[in-house]
């Protein structure tokens, strides 16, 4: 779809859904597009939407945004077949859902920061790709320990980079919940003729790369950290590059341990992860959310299946009519041809028998509940009816006969495979797998 103005994206969001000011609306939809804040963008942006160094996005006359192709894909899936339930918004002229439907659990992939009424959260971002690999392992194993768990999902995986310092801090969050994670910068140091310069390549998480050089010029100043003769930020679209000079007889690790000691290229990431269960507030671990999750996604192929299910059988309620109305041709015609109006023959179609013995198979397989069939005799409902009557005559040759059989026989096939996924749970499961594997 093409790019539209973010102007009109917030007035249609606070029109229809969410009647609080545009800039909090605006401001969420700029976080989305933004990828040093977020694991996964779910916005496609267009235009300044603001940078690591802090710059705020442009005004939303100026930007434009579509929904990301990963976004399309995994939150709006079959989002048309009932699988969530449907509020009204706040003036009850819209319906809006009550959750999306995910493919994935956001609230890990892309994190969380929030405070609420007594309560404050702050998730952390972890890798798409472990996240998958963790629900695949639970799956497949239901006694899988958090150890276990943890070997898979080692801890976050933040969007800026940097490097997490030993594993207890991650430990700790990924089984209580509660937890500080120490996050450091990704350095390396380069030699030039006569000196040296230490060269960031990744800062922590949250960390505003415009601050934090003015920081360490102050330090530098102030003679609090000794050592540095230039900073210069050499960043570019190839990524980020911060580079230190040092003074001809400064040492490298020392100056980089007072950097880390005074400044934010070393920070604590506090982890929390409160979030909502079902209406109720709850203190989530990693595989909590993993097990909450996957019992989310097997109600969301449930219901799903059921609206396919019903659609398949409303389908093949249609065809049975026409079926047995091709095979008592000479019949139906014959009825029709003698009513005085298309509401006679209506009445005349549904308050006789048909002869459907060759279609009995189907007709218990669909095991339609608005088809009445007894003693080897069909009789029509008013739907059916209404079918037959609006056939075109281009229906009754031969090839679209033929036509019409096979399109039974494949809703048949269908059906069954719909009743046989709501019946077995191993198979909603499977299809998890599947769906968890695709993204």
């Amino acid at each position: 779809k093409p790019y539209r103005k973010c102007a009109r994206i917030v007035g249609d969001t606070m029109g229809k859904y969410h009647p609080h000011g545009d800039s909090s609306i605006y401001e969420a939809l700029v976080v989305m597009a933004q990828e040093f804040k977020k694991g996964l963008v779910m916005v496609d942006g267009h235009g300044n939407f603001g940078s690591i160094e802090g710059d705020g996005a442009a005004a939303m006359r100026y930007t434009e945004a579509r929904l990301a192709k990963f976004t399309q894909e995994a939150f709006l899936a079959d989002l048309d077949k009932d699988i969530v339930n449907f509020l009204p918004n706040f003036d009850e002229t819209e319906k809006e859902p009550e959750v999306l439907p995910v493919r994935v659990p956001n609230l890990l992939v892309n994190g969380a920061e929030g405070i609420a009424v007594g309560m404050a959260t702050n998730v952390p971002t972890y890798n798409l790709g472990e996240i998958c690999n963790g629900i695949l392992a639970i799956l497949n194993n239901a006694e899988l320990t958090d150890d276990e768990l943890f070997n898979i999902i080692p801890g976050p995986d933040f969007p800026t980079g940097g490097i997490i310092m030993g594993r207890a801090g991650s430990y700790k969050a990924h089984t209580t919940g509660r937890g500080s994670i120490i996050v450091r910068s990704k350095t390396h140091v380069e030699d030039f003729r006569d000196h040296q310069a230490i060269v960031v390549d990744e800062i922590p998480y949250q960390v505003n790369k415009a601050q934090l050089i003015i920081k360490i010029a102050e330090l530098s100043k102030e003679k609090r950290i000794e050592g540095i003769s230039e900073i210069r930020d050499e960043s570019s679209k190839e990524g980020l590059r911060v580079v230190i000079e040092l003074k001809r007889d400064a040492i490298a690790d020392v100056v980089l341990n007072h950097l880390f000691q005074y400044t934010e290229m070393q920070t604590n990431f506090p982890v929390n992860m409160m979030a909502l269960n079902r209406g109720r507030p709850m203190l989530f671990n990693v595989r909590g959310v993993l097990d909450a999750f996957i019992e989310f996604r097997a109600e969301v192929i449930r219901r799903r299946t059921i609206f396919d299910l019903n659609k398949a059988r409303n389908r093949a309620h249609t065809l049975l009519g026409l079926s047995v109305a091709v095979g008592n041709l000479d019949e139906v015609i014959a009825l029709i041809k003698s009513s005085e109006s298309p509401e006679a023959a209506r009445t005349a179609l549904t308050a006789r028998g048909w002869r459907a013995s060759d279609i009995e198979s189907y007709i218990q397989l669909i095991d339609d509940p608005n088809t009445e069939y007894k003693d080897g005799m069909f009789h029509m409902s008013e739907d059916q009816a209404r079918a037959i009557l609006e056939l075109q005559l281009h229906r009754l040759t031969g090839l679209e006969r033929d036509k019409i059989h096979n399109d039974l026989v494949d809703l048949g096939a269908v059906i069954k495979d719909l009743l046989d996924i709501l019946g077995s749970y191993e198979r909603i499961v499977q299809i998890i797998r599947d769906e968890t594997a695709a993204v």
